[in-house]
Order: structure tokens, then sequence, then C-alpha cells
């Protein structure tokens, strides 16, 4: 299948090109880093970006909502959110 955007560079801002569900660990980081996160069920996603040094807790997050942040991991303990999926 021929692809129309072959000739234009990703970026930060562009649509994700890839995407996959996120199991939340304690322990283990991401397949790769997120653009961004969609979150299918309202709740909370602890997660460390892509750049922190530590884990940080966003709240009351709306099913549906686009967690616009570069994300390494998604942590077990803390997140209620579900049906969460990677945006890459």
């Amino acid at each position: 299948m021929s692809n129309p955007f072959d000739n234009y560079a990703d970026s930060p801002t562009a649509p994700a090109l890839n995407c996959f569900d996120i199991v939340p660990d304690d322990a283990a980081d991401l397949s790769r880093v997120t653009k961004a996160i969609y979150v299918g069920e309202e709740g909370d996603v602890v997660l460390r970006s892509a750049l922190g040094d530590s884990d940080v807790t966003f709240r009351n997050l709306p099913a549906g909502y686009i967690l616009d942040v570069r994300v390494l991991a998604v942590r077990a303990t803390g997140t209620t959110a579900s049906s969460l999926v990677g945006l890459a």
C-alpha cells in the first residue's frame, strides 16, 4: 500500500505512527516511549515521563482523554484508569 506521508519527517506533534496496549507494571518500562496515552476508562495514571526522575500521578482523567506526555513507564500501583493505549 502506498503511504502518502512517507516523505514527511516524524515529530512529537505529528499523529502517532504506532499504537499499542499499555499494561501498567511497577517494574518494567514500556516497549517504547509514547507521544501520548489514550485513556479508555476514567481514573488515575501513575507514570514516569521520558526524562523524569520520579513517578507522577495524573488524577481523575476522564474516559476518552488523550494525555499528551512522553511516557517511559506506567505503574500498576496507583493507576486506576484502564484500557490505556500508547500512541507513539
